[in-house]
């Protein structure tokens, strides 16, 4: 069993940062993702543009160039390969934990699908991205249903159905309609999302307002059939013809995680987790939290910009015990 000062679950951004600052302090450390590196950005949209400029992704001081005033998908997935490749990062990819075991008062036993692992501290840096909200209605079993959207040539000259009014639903009815996908909205509230990047916003109030887009304000989806979708209005129930449901509602933490772990979660509609906000130490000593999992279902308030400094909190933090 290989045993380390800082057990870090998780490889994106803000985990691999923690990677740095351990290495940095000259801690034995191991970080351990369930996916591919940087598996969330892996799976964002392939024509992504970030909402921040490049250097407010760095980590590691390692400088982020870019083409483009906004970064893509791609050159970010490039950055943070240079950065795990310059900082020979320890990081063990596909490999998902399955059990957490306080052993004393400063020692876990880790288990995952692969290895058996004893750690002085652990670092939950899971993100959100990687389970989505479910809508709970029926026909969301269906292979026409999904909570991911990656490329817009999938969905040409298709009936396209998007749920939401988020940039990553913006981002997908704009994107689809380009490629020739007749798309209709179905949005909760009765506008277009403020926190839609101010850019894209004109662009997609405006499809709507000339009709090249059909949106249903405060409507909900009521049922998924393999040709067509109930959508609750408020001028009644319609059925429309439908192919493909992108349901991109939002996304949120691996909660079952964190209360395996044993941490406390707020008891709002929130359920964000209990945490030192200067050492990032959950009420668990031991375990720390890095990145957007802090936030609970309020995923809004914390990207990799202004959490990448979780990483040197908690590495300092656990320098000093």
């Amino acid at each position: 069993m290989s045993s380390y000062d800082v057990f870090i679950i998780g490889g994106g951004p803000i985990g691999l940062a923690c990677g740095i600052a351990a290495r940095k302090a000259n801690l034995n450390y191991i970080i351990v993702e369930k996916g591919c590196l940087v598996n969330s950005l892996y799976n964002y949209p392939v024509n992504m543009s970030f909402f921040s400029t490049s250097e407010r992704l760095e980590i590691g001081d390692v400088p982020f160039m870019s083409l483009n005033p906004k970064p893509k998908r791609a050159e970010a997935l490039e950055y943070y390969r240079r950065v795990a490749n310059d900082y020979h990062l320890k990081i063990n990819l596909f490999e998902k934990v399955e059990d957490v075991q306080r052993q004393t008062d400063n020692s876990f036993k880790i288990t995952t699908n692969k290895h058996e692992y004893a750690a002085n501290n652990i670092i939950t840096a899971t993100g959100f991205y990687d389970l989505p909200q479910m809508l709970h209605v029926p026909g969301e079993n269906l292979s026409k249903v999904k909570h991911y959207y990656d490329d817009p040539h999938y969905y040409a000259f298709q009936k396209v159905l998007v749920i939401g009014a988020s940039n990553s639903s913006v981002d997908a009815a704009l994107e689809t309609w380009r490629k020739g996908a007749n798309v209709t909205m179905v949005v909760r509230k009765d506008v277009i999302g403020k926190s839609v990047k101010y850019w894209v916003k004109p662009d997609i109030e405006n499809r709507i307002k000339e009709g090249s887009i059909k949106a249903y304000f405060n409507s909900n989806l009521k049922e998924v059939r393999l040709n067509e979708v109930d959508i609750d209005t408020p001028d009644g129930l319609i059925t429309i013809e439908n192919d493909f449901v992108l349901a991109l509602t939002g996304y949120h933490p691996d909660f079952n995680l964190l209360k395996h772990l044993k941490i406390t979660l707020s008891e709002d509609e929130k359920q964000c987790p209990l945490y030192n906000g200067e050492t990032m130490e959950t009420n668990q000593k031991g375990i720390y939290l890095a990145g957007v999992v802090c936030g609970g279902f309020d995923t809004h308030k914390l990207f990799i910009e202004n959490s990448r400094v979780h990483a040197e909190k908690i590495i300092n933090a656990i320098s000093k015990i």
